[in-house]
């Protein structure tokens, strides 16, 4: 095999890597969406549908705070009804953030969410939350906004308390800067 054949056979070889390489990074950012649902890493908590069963009641009780913030893309106030209350194990709950729109405009907001310690968030489970869906508030419009959840009683005992923050940011936001770019 001459030179001219090996060059264009690595050339190729090199060709194929680098549209593999394309293909799999495009495929990372949903396939890590996927892993963190299953799994509940990455602050995530497990969504579950109305038909799974709920897990039997428990009597032990873990504190959960409530936080909620705004990304600057954002002219809204949002804040937590309570800061900070004590559920059963397993007991379906809720709990109820307050949005608010003082602008003269319709806007748009999508809120994520984290839950931590991060090993809580594999016993947090929410049924039911204003962060799967948009948000969208009209000029000088309040909304409550109720998050339907449960832990799991099978919560290990060393965590006694949770947090669950919400951060509200502008529909299409996209971050800026290196860190932001995807």
């Amino acid at each position: 095999m001459d030179i001219k054949q090996k060059n264009r056979r690595t050339t190729w070889r090199l060709a194929l890597v680098a549209v593999g390489m394309f293909g799999f990074g495009f495929a990372l950012w949903p396939l890590y969406d996927v892993f963190c649902e299953v799994t509940g890493l990455g602050g995530r908590a497990i969504q579950v549908s109305e038909n799974n069963d709920l897990a039997v009641a428990s009597d032990r009780v873990v504190s959960i705070r409530f936080d909620a913030s705004v990304n600057s893309s954002l002219p809204w106030e949002f804040k937590a009804k309570e800061k900070v209350s004590e559920f059963n194990l397993g007991v379906p709950s809720t709990a109820y953030y307050i949005a608010a729109n003082p602008g003269t405009e319709s806007i748009t907001g999508q809120a994520t969410y984290n839950v931590s310690p991060p090993e809580a968030s594999l016993y947090f489970v929410k049924t039911e939350c204003f962060c799967f869906t948009e948000q969208t508030l009209a000029a000088n419009e309040s909304q409550e906004m109720p998050v339907y959840f449960y832990v799991k009683p099978d919560l290990p005992e060393h965590i006694k308390d949770i947090t669950l923050s919400y951060t509200f940011y502008r529909h299409g936001y996209e971050p800026s800067g290196p860190l932001g770019s995807h």
